[in-house]
């Protein structure tokens, strides 16, 4: 999975930073996932790389503007230029009021299917919001001015490595019984030989997993969705001196992310939502957010806009 940060500021844009949103990347199928989606986000992803003709689905965490008024105008987009054969959204459930008020006021047309999914009963009940064959979505709420949610990803685990020499030792033939053998699955061949695909894999390997959470307090439910994932992207709205300002608004500091990474034992963490108060010139900035945390919780880096990053099992970098 590749994640590819849209917006990273809190409340309002910058010149460096844009709000909310980040993009998510999916191995071996041409489709992305957006977390959150402010102002400019569309923008943003004509800035960068991907492309929107590839959005499948939309996670929204809250109803606060600097994470949702970019999502009509990005919606419709999509429209206009008709490539999308369809977008499911999941969020709280003042969303689907949101979108059908703005876009029958702006008299907005849609001309795919949305598919709006509440996550208020899957997230009190711990159920999954969305499963395939690959993936599983679950969310829960955090503790903020209204209701918000942080979701987790994770990628089931995958096939043991297949023992090809074995597999050729025995004459098998190559090809498409090589992968269902990879499988675990059981294949006979045409001399009538049967062989069972446990036989030739290794043990499972673990999936990706990585966890968003914004915006919120520091929460012990935070703490328990991001048991042992291999990346937390938290937000740090505030540094540790303004911690009656985080109080006050709900949200969290630089350290309190860095404690909810420690306790849940992720392998790495990621600041973002970072207050413009912290913007470069002032007498604190956004690296001095990162030095609170790293002392707390070394492994961890400080989000920008664009910035890349591979989500592997351990979770690997790549700052472009």
């Amino acid at each position: 999975m590749q994640i590819t940060f849209l917006g990273t500021s809190s409340g309002i844009p910058t010149k460096s930073r844009n709000v909310s949103s980040l993009a998510l990347r999916l191995p071996q199928r041409a489709q992305l996932w957006l977390f959150d989606c402010g102002e400019g986000t569309q923008h943003q992803f004509i800035k960068s790389e991907l492309r929107s003709s590839q959005l499948r689905r939309i996670f929204i965490t809250h109803m606060h503007g600097d994470h949702v008024f970019g999502l009509p105008g990005l919606l419709a987009s999509l429209g206009l230029a008709g490539n999308t054969s369809g977008i499911d959204l999941y969020g709280p459930k003042p969303l689907e009021d949101y979108l059908a008020g703005i876009l029958r006021t702006s008299s907005s047309r849609i001309s795919y299917p949305i598919n709006i999914h509440s996550v208020e009963q899957a997230a009190e009940e711990g159920l999954p919001i969305f499963e395939d064959e690959e993936f599983i979505v679950t969310c829960i709420p955090l503790i903020h001015r209204i209701p918000s949610f942080a979701y987790r990803v994770d990628q089931k685990p995958k096939p043991g490595r297949f023992d090809i020499e074995k597999a050729r030792s025995l004459k098998i033939p190559p090809g498409p019984i090589y992968a269902e053998l990879q499988n675990g699955k059981k294949v006979q061949l045409k001399d009538g030989r049967i062989f069972d695909g446990n036989d030739f894999c290794g043990p499972e390997r673990s999936g990706a997993s990585f966890v968003y959470c914004t915006d919120t307090m520091y929460s012990e439910s935070a703490i328990k969705l991001s048991k042992g994932a291999d990346l937390l992207i938290h937000e740090a709205t505030f540094a540790n001196e303004d911690v009656g300002m985080a109080y006050q608004r709900k949200h969290s500091t630089s350290i309190m992310a860095a404690e909810t990474a420690a306790k849940a034992s992720v392998k790495k963490l990621v600041l973002t939502h970072l207050s413009p108060r912290y913007a470069p010139g002032n007498r604190l900035t956004a690296e001095d957010l990162l030095q609170e945390a790293q002392e707390i919780f070394p492994n961890t880096l400080l989000a920008r806009d664009f910035l890349k990053i591979n989500v592997q099992n351990p979770a690997t970098v790549r700052d472009t």
